[in-house]
């Protein structure tokens, strides 16, 4: 990956050191935040910390689909440290996107700008699914490869792996593309439970071999994004979804990283999420983080929960929410501070590195 480290774009930010520079007598912070352990400080990382909200992100991905960045370790391994280098985050993620296991399993599909994935011939029957196939670590090794890069370039900063859950790829590939509704996805759900099970299945399937490449290859966590899974009510969410989400994290219990499990629009759901199998639940901004832990348990840790808009909000009302959030957070068995969505493409990236800089100072033990 030197190569691409080291003719960076003419605007990329200052480097603000990775973990090679920090101290590596103990454990990372986010590593410890997620097991309940003590803390030097509060952790923070972003969700979509690598993308549009960079410069250097745009500049070099410019002509290049997103799937074709995807498959390419040194771009991958490049755009996952960009957000390191400026923000000196306690945590990287990979920079991937939830469909790349499903495109990899044989499914017709477009990252298309502007839009979102979108499936060429939506899931409606059996043979449908049957034409999903499982995939293997040869599938996916420019994955693998990517995370080995970054392994040995990140130091002790800890890489998260991800992947979607099965019910938000389900939606996908049911609806053809994004929904505001879900209307075909849940007609498919109530309508043909026996098709349902079988397609979630096969997601969970193949969502759990890649997140185990990831392990294989050196990620220290993985997040399991469900982002679609607010649109259920908790009573469908435990007849649907819940023992698909449970397939895959409780398929990593054994894998000796910390477990994360995210969606939007959860407030109502995050008991039976946290009964999915995780270590740490995430919490959008919908729901106070100590109220959260009161629905989830004392035995999870929290992830979260800044609302994204307020990083457009004057410099006093951004430190005013941080410190809110941070105050909630020592509520919670353990906190890794966070947004409670991802990134939006026109945030400052120098609000992100000054907020950074407050959880860091504001949470210091």
């Amino acid at each position: 990956m030197a190569g691409m480290t080291t003719t960076m774009p003419g605007n990329a930010a200052p480097d603000r050191g990775t973990a090679h520079d920090q101290d590596t007598t103990e454990e990372p912070a986010f590593l410890r935040a997620c097991r309940r352990q003590p803390v030097p400080h509060t952790p923070v990382w972003f969700m979509r910390q690598a993308g549009r909200s960079l410069p250097e992100y745009r500049e070099i991905r410019a002509g290049i689909p997103m799937l074709e960045s995807c498959r390419r370790p040194d771009l991958v391994t490049e755009i996952t440290l960009q957000p390191v280098r400026r923000h000196g985050v306690d945590a990287a993620i990979l920079f991937s996107d939830i469909v790349v296991p499903v495109a990899a399993a044989g499914v017709d599909l477009d990252i298309v700008p502007g839009t979102g994935p979108v499936v060429a011939e939506p899931v409606r029957t059996h043979a449908d699914v049957e034409r999903i196939r499982q995939i293997t670590v040869d599938d996916v090794s420019y994955v693998a490869e990517a995370v080995r890069l970054l392994v040995a370039e990140l130091g002790n900063t800890p890489l998260i792996g991800f992947a979607g859950a099965p019910f938000t790829l389900a939606s996908y590939l049911v609806e053809g593309g994004p929904s505001r509704t879900h209307a075909k996805t849940k007609a498919l759900m109530y309508g043909d439970p026996d098709l349902w099970h079988a397609l979630c299945g096969r997601l969970a399937d193949i969502t759990l071999e890649f997140l185990r490449v990831q392990v294989a290859a050196g990620v220290g966590a993985v997040q399991l994004f469900d982002s679609w899974a607010g649109a259920l009510s908790a009573a469908d969410y435990r007849t649907y979804v819940q023992p698909h989400s449970t397939r895959v994290l409780g398929g990593l219990a054994d894998a000796g990283v910390p477990r994360i499990h995210f969606g939007v629009g959860t407030a109502e759901l995050l008991p039976a999420m946290a009964q999915a199998g995780a270590d740490v639940v995430g919490v959008d901004w919908r729901t106070p983080l100590d109220v959260a832990t009161g629905r989830i348990g004392a035995d999870k840790a929290v992830q979260g929960n800044l609302d994204p808009c307020v990083l457009f909000a004057p410099w006093p009302v951004v430190e005013t929410e941080v410190r809110r959030i941070l105050a909630e957070g020592r509520a919670t068995p353990g906190h890794v501070f966070n947004l409670g969505h991802g990134v939006l493409p026109e945030t400052d990236p120098d609000v992100l590195t000054r907020v950074v800089d407050l959880v860091h100072q504001a949470s210091a033990r």
